[in-house]
């Protein structure tokens, strides 16, 4: 048996991006998060699991405490792995990150990134 702790749809408004202009509104930014956890065996306490809450928390730390705006959603991604990887219950982790709202050239598309950490 293999244990995953997620949140799914979380959404942010903050004010991230490559452009100069994206730090002046914010705007949403859509998360989904899966932890794959260490061992198999049953699980009957909170100190052996990812609270979905912590999952919640480490988004918002990242995104809404960040001291300056965040240019790259792979660097946001990037920071939200590096506190859930703290958990000594994680084994790996799987961050998507949707902005929805992305300056793209002509409406259309989702812009998407997703990245997998694994512990070795």
């Amino acid at each position: 048996m293999q244990w995953r702790v997620g949140l799914e749809n979380y959404e942010v408004m903050a004010a991230h991006g490559w452009f100069e202009h994206e730090h002046e509104t914010p705007q949403p930014f859509v998360f989904t998060v899966w932890a794959t956890l260490e061992g198999h065996g049953r699980i009957e306490a909170i100190e052996a699991t990812l609270n979905y809450a912590d999952v919640q928390i480490a988004i918002d730390e990242v995104v809404l405490n960040a001291d300056e705006p965040i240019r790259l959603m792979e660097d946001m991604a990037q920071r939200v792995v590096d506190l859930l990887a703290a958990h000594s219950t994680v084994a790996s982790v799987r961050v998507r990150i949707e902005k929805p709202q992305a300056p793209l050239p002509h409406p259309g598309g989702l812009p998407v990134i997703e990245v997998v950490w694994h512990r070795t």
